[in-house]
This record gives C-alpha cells, sequence and structure tokens, in this order.
C-alpha cells in the first residue's frame, strides 16, 4: 500500500486535539499509514492525526518513516528522560507561518509590553482582581503566597504530609511521594502546552516572566492551569498511592485522562492567541512564505524579479 501525504486540509486543528501519549521500551513504526507501537505486550497503533504531542522515553526507537507520518500530521514529538522528567529533544510541528512568532518577539523585546503580557499572564490567574498597578516584584509575591495557600489546602484535604516544594531532576526517585507526583504531572503538562504553542507559531523560548531557558515560554504559559489541573491530581494521587513504585505513570495517566474531558488544546490555543492579541476568528495561513520588500508589503516568492527590477 502506498502512503500517500496527509493534506493540511485534512489535519485537524490543534485545538481539536485530545492530548499526549508517553511511550516508553518500544519500537515506534509506521504501518500500513498507521504508526505502530510495539512492545512486550503487544502491539497497538496510534491515532497520531488526534493527539498533540507523542512522548518519547527511555528505551524507545522511531523509525524514519513514522517521524514522517507524523510530521505531515502535525503530531509534534518530543524525546525527554525517564517519566518525562527531562526534555531532550524535539520535532517540527506542523505549523509554517511565523506570524504569531513576529508578534511574540516583537512583544518580548520591548520591556513595555513584555511587562503589559506578564500582568496579563498574572491577570488570569487572579479573574476577580485588578493587578494593572501592581510591579512585577508584587505579582511574584502574591503568585507565591497563593500557591502555598493552595499546597496547604490539598494537603489537608487529601490528608498528605507536606514539607515544601523539593525536588531534584537528575534525582526524580529521590524526592518523596507527593514530589514525585507533582513532578510528573506538571511535565505531562509542559509537553501539552509546548506542542500547542508550537503547533501555532510560537517560540517555546521566548518567555515573558521566565526567562534564559528553551523552554522558557512553556513554563510561562503552564503556570496559568497548575493550580487547577496538576497540583490536586498530584495530591490525590499521593493519597491514593503513597508507596507505588509507579506513582510517575499513575500521575501521567490520571492527568491525561483530565485532559482529555477538559479540552484543553483548545483552552491553551485561545489563551495563546490572546496573550498575543489575536482574535480567535483571525485566520493564520499555513503556507505564508513571502519575500520581504522595504517599500511596499511582502512579495510573492519562487518568481524571478530579474526583469521586473532591471
Amino acid at each position: 500500500m502506498t502512503y500517500q501525504k496527509t493534506k493540511i486540509s485534512e489535519v485537524p486543528r490543534i485545538s481539536d486535539r485530545v492530548t499526549f501519549i508517553y511511550v516508553e521500551h518500544s519500537k515506534i513504526n509506521c504501518i500500513d499509514g498507521a504508526v505502530t507501537v510495539a512492545e512486550s505486550r503487544g502491539v497497538v497503533r496510534i491515532p497520531v492525526t488526534m493527539i498533540g504531542i507523542l512522548l518519547l522515553g527511555p528505551g524507545t526507537s522511531i523509525t524514519h518513516r513514522a517521524v514522517e507520518l507524523m510530521g505531515d500530521s502535525g503530531t509534534s514529538i518530543a524525546w525527554v528522560g525517564e517519566y518525562g522528567i527531562r526534555h531532550y529533544a524535539h520535532g517540527r510541528s506542523l505549523s509554517h507561518t511565523t506570524k504569531l512568532m513576529e508578534i511574540q518577539a516583537k512583544l518580548v523585546s520591548n520591556v513595555r509590553t513584555k511587562l503589559q503580557i506578564a500582568r496579563k499572564m498574572y491577570q488570569m490567574r487572579f479573574p476577580n482582581e485588578d493587578v494593572a498597578s501592581l510591579t512585577l516584584q508584587q505579582l511574584r509575591a502574591k503568585e507565591g503566597a497563593r500557591i502555598r495557600k493552595l499546597y496547604r489546602k490539598m494537603s489537608q484535604e487529601y490528608g498528605v504530609k507536606w514539607d515544601g516544594r523539593v525536588y531534584d531532576p537528575s534525582n526524580y526517585e529521590g524526592g518523596d511521594t507527593i514530589n514525585q507526583s507533582l513532578s510528573a504531572a506538571n511535565v505531562a503538562l509542559y509537553g501539552v502546552v509546548y506542542s500547542a504553542i508550537v503547533a501555532v507559531g510560537l517560540v517555546p523560548g521566548l518567555g515573558f516572566v521566565h526567562v534564559g531557558h528553551d523552554l522558557s515560554f512553556v513554563y510561562d504559559v503552564a503556570d496559568l492551569y497548575k493550580a487547577e489541573l496538576t497540583i490536586p491530581i498530584a495530591f490525590q494521587i499521593a493519597s491514593e498511592h503513597e508507596t507505588s513504585e509507579n506513582i510517575g505513570r499513575i500521575t501521567r495517566q490520571k492527568v491525561r485522562d483530565s485532559f482529555v474531558d477538559g479540552k484543553i488544546f483548545s483552552r491553551i490555543v485561545r489563551d495563546l492567541q490572546e496573550l498575543m492579541g489575536v482574535s480567535e476568528n483571525e485566520k493564520i495561513e499555513v503556507e505564508s512564505l513571502r519575500l520581504w520588500d522595504n517599500k511596499e508589503e511582502n512579495i510573492k516568492y519562487g518568481i524571478n524579479y530579474s526583469i521586473k527590477e532591471a
């Protein structure tokens, strides 16, 4: 059977996709136009056009054909460490336009507009308060107090001992159960947020609150949802599985299920558009390559201008 490249018009929008899939110790291939995952328990097919990102953990190998199919389908791929804790590399998403990227670069390069976007992000967390007059330092303190209060509340509600957020990315198993669960839940969220960011053509490294890291903007956006999504889930799992060695896997599954019910991709895309000042109804062309011109609007590429401009 000959594989036919997916047409852009046939690819589901990122906002319509489900969530993520984490795979480890498996062989990923492409058979009859479908991505398959083979491991000790058998072979399963993955509906790649309906997921946002495939997270590849340790012991995973993937064929060129599978990557080709996922690339054509606009499904992101990220190579991550055990339990999904570390992010090593990622593949290109479907988006080819730089429109939102240019907006983001302009906003982040100006101190005034950068502060405006940072305030917008904090305003999303305090919808009933006016934070327009607060400094960045005051906003950070306010957010810190909110999260500490939430940790204490979750600890009491689920009966989970809480000694603070203490974790070492290089030693996941060294943390207590709740910190392991929080780390696994947050990394799952990072994967989904990353996929949405690159899918709409934004840059993961150009952050407004976090800076200096290639995933700064991912951390910015993920912080908008932790209090509502990952923190409660982590405490719930920690209360139900105090001694489980598979706390990371159990947490990821719970996070994944909650994302499916909550249509998280659609929400993230809307929030990204709002942050960048782009209307939901504004069409972003996929095929948008043009030639820059300093005298008129950007012009078509693929044309020999030697005669016209001679």
